[in-house]
């Protein structure tokens, strides 16, 4: 089944008076199709951040809550 096929399929599920989700939905994937949109000077920097920030390390997310403040207990529930 070609994605066409699923998607039409999926659209006969859905009731008529929510289709204009699934319409402006479209519309706007349309609007943009095939069209590639080029990082402006705000992304570009976003993008330059990221990479000088982004040392290759990880964080646990027991250190990470520990260095917020934040305790988490053996079953899961954060409290402050």
């Amino acid at each position: 089944m070609s994605n066409k096929e699923r998607i039409l399929q999926l659209v006969d599920d859905i009731p008529e008076y929510r289709l204009i989700f699934v319409v402006n939905l479209l519309e706007s994937l349309k609007a943009y199709a095939g069209e590639e949109i080029e990082p402006d000077e705000w992304d570009l920097k976003m993008l330059s951040d990221a990479e000088r920030e982004n040392d290759g390390t990880v964080v646990t997310i027991e250190r990470l809550a520990e260095e917020l403040g934040i305790n988490i207990d053996n079953r899961g529930g954060v409290y402050k």
